[in-house]
C-alpha cells in the first residue's frame, strides 16, 4: 500500500503543474484582453464605455467595444432584430446613436438584444477567420434573415 502512495505522491507535482497550465491557458482565453473572443481585433478601451456596458456580459461588452472601434465594419452589416422602425440603419446603429469626432453617444438597445450582439460576435469571428466583408454580409443575411426584416437594403 505504501508503494502505491509513493507513486501517486511522486506524480502529484507533475500533475498539478499540468492542471495549472491548462487552467492558466483557459483563463487567458476567457479574459477580455488576452486571446479571448476579441483576439487581435481593434477594440475601443473598456474605460470609454458607459457604466451599463461595463456591467454587461462579456459578449455584450466586446460587441460595444468592437462597434466603437470599427464603425466601417458594422455600418455595412444589417441587423435583423426588428430595430429598423427605431431608426437603426445598420448593426452599428444598435450600439451607437451618433459619433462626432471622438465623442460617441451610445445606444442602449444592444444591451438587451441578443440578435444584435450575436450578429456582431459572428462578424468578429469571421474577421478573425479571414473572411471578406462580402462573405460576412452573405453569412449574416443567410443566418439572421429568418428573425425579421433587414434594417438596410
Amino acid at each position: 500500500m505504501t508503494s502505491v502512495f509513493h507513486v501517486h505522491k511522486n506524480k502529484f507535482p507533475a500533475l498539478m503543474l499540468t492542471v495549472l497550465g491548462i487552467v492558466t491557458v483557459l483563463l487567458a482565453a476567457c479574459s477580455p484582453n488576452g486571446g479571448g473572443a476579441a483576439g487581435d481585433l481593434k477594440m475601443a478601451p473598456m474605460a470609454d464605455m458607459p457604466a451599463e456596458v461595463q456591467d454587461a456580459a462579456v459578449t455584450v461588452r466586446e460587441a460595444y467595444q468592437f462597434a466603437a472601434a470599427n464603425p466601417d465594419v458594422l455600418q455595412n452589416l444589417p441587423c435583423y432584430c426588428g430595430c429598423g422602425p427605431m431608426g437603426h440603419t445598420s448593426n452599428y446603429s444598435c450600439y451607437v446613436q451618433s459619433a462626432e469626432g471622438k465623442e460617441i453617444v451610445f445606444d442602449t438597445h444592444a444591451l438587451g438584444c441578443g440578435i444584435c450582439v450575436d450578429i456582431t460576435q459572428d462578424a468578429m469571428r469571421m474577421l478573425r477567420d479571414g473572411k471578406t466583408m462580402p462573405e460576412i454580409r452573405a453569412a449574416i443575411d443567410a443566418d439572421y434573415s429568418r428573425f425579421g426584416p433587414s434594417n438596410m437594403p
